[in-house]
């Protein structure tokens, strides 16, 4: 059964940092190319990171120079960095694994950010 399990999210004021893990479990992560997805209130969810299995990453254009994206394959954890957070980056962050050739994904069941002004 493959599980990915957010955590690190919660109430933080404007400027400051957040470090979001995901764990997963149940694929071999280190074939997988990982992502963080957020979702706010009335508005799509949004790729805003992704990390290939070769370690390549990139950014929504909102986020560039302030989040950074990493992955550890001993511990088959991603990681989200936020730094200089912002009110807009309010939303649940979901964390997304998947192989595009093969022509799956999974996602978790999400994590909080509340960025107070």
């Amino acid at each position: 059964q493959v599980q990915l399990v957010e955590s690190g999210g919660g109430l933080v004021q404007a400027g400051g940092s957040l470090r979001l893990s995901c764990a997963a479990s149940g694929i071999i992560f280190m074939f997988n190319d990982m992502g963080w997805y957020r979702q706010a209130p009335g508005k799509q969810r949004e790729l805003v990171a992704g990390i290939t299995r070769g370690g390549v990453t990139n950014y929504a254009d909102s986020v560039k120079g302030r989040f950074t994206i990493s992955r550890d394959n001993g511990q088959n954890t991603v990681y989200l960095q936020m730094n200089s957070l912002k009110p807009e980056d309010t939303a649940v962050y979901y964390c997304n694994a998947g192989i595009v050739a093969l022509g799956y994904d999974y996602w978790g069941q999400g994590t909080q950010v509340t960025v107070s002004s």
